[in-house]
């Protein structure tokens, strides 16, 4: 593997006095699979990529826009009064860098060199000064979303507890409870008529970060690792390349 090729993929090198950066993306990819997790940050192999979810990203652009609004006044998104939460929008220097991907939060943890990062998409505060962790997501489907109940949820609710963790790694009081905006569109209309019209419920969560120190570590010693880790048994992309290498064996 050339030099020219690790360095664009900027894999993990435990010589190195640099922090190594892990995303919140990648934590979540070491859970999912240690074997993907390990072949993309220590050999440079990433498993394929997915689509771009462009309207997904059009509506957080929206609601990041309308929030400032509210922000830049300093009162409460009608959201916001219509859940009776205690939050207001907080008007954070901060924020303009934590929202953007590659930068985010950042924390080093000095004793594993890592350096964890993630982009958050909002940020309100509580009467009694707590930072309150505030996702959105976009998604269309015919029923009602006003919990997170379906088994892959639990990737939302990780996301979240490794923003909060990031957060309170940082010195700031952070509560556990964070919100999901979540934006359904309505697809039961006869008409599109350029307009694409949204169920939006905000459902709390309370989160729980104690896991994801731990879990830094165990990344930490899978990448020091010499040998490839076994894959999970639930991972897909494992089981189809260990499946065609099966039958390319018998060509």
């Amino acid at each position: 593997m050339s030099k020219e090729y690790k360095r664009k993929r900027n894999l993990y090198n435990p010589e190195s006095l640099k922090p190594y950066k892990i995303s919140r993306s990648k934590i979540e990819l070491f859970i999912e699979c240690p074997r993907c997790f390990y072949t993309d940050r220590k050999l440079g192999v990433g498993r394929p990529r997915g689509f771009p979810f462009n309207l997904n990203s059009a509506v957080d652009e929206l609601l990041k826009n309308e929030f400032d609004q509210y922000r830049a006044k300093g009162t409460p998104h009608p959201l916001i009064h219509k859940n009776g939460i205690d939050a207001i929008p907080h008007q954070i220097k901060e924020l303009d860098v934590w929202r953007q991907n590659f930068k985010g939060v950042q924390y080093h943890d000095t004793q594993t060199n890592l350096l964890l990062h993630g982009a958050i998409d909002d940020l309100w505060i509580n009467s009694d000064g707590e930072l309150i962790v505030v996702d959105y997501k976009a998604t269309s489907k015919k029923d009602k979303i006003d919990r997170l109940n379906d088994t892959w949820h639990i990737t939302y609710k990780r996301q979240m507890e490794i923003y909060q963790w990031l957060i309170d790694k940082n010195g700031y009081s952070v509560s556990n409870t964070g919100y999901f905006v979540y934006c359904n569109a309505d697809r039961s209309r006869q008409d599109f008529n350029n307009l694409l019209e949204f169920d939006v419920n905000v459902i709390p969560y309370k989160g729980s970060w104690s896991w994801v120190s731990s879990t830094i570590q165990d990344l930490h010693t899978c990448l020091n690792d010499d040998s490839v880790p076994a894959p999970s048994k639930y991972c897909e992309y494992c089981a189809y390349l260990d499946a065609t290498s099966a039958v390319h064996k018998h060509i």
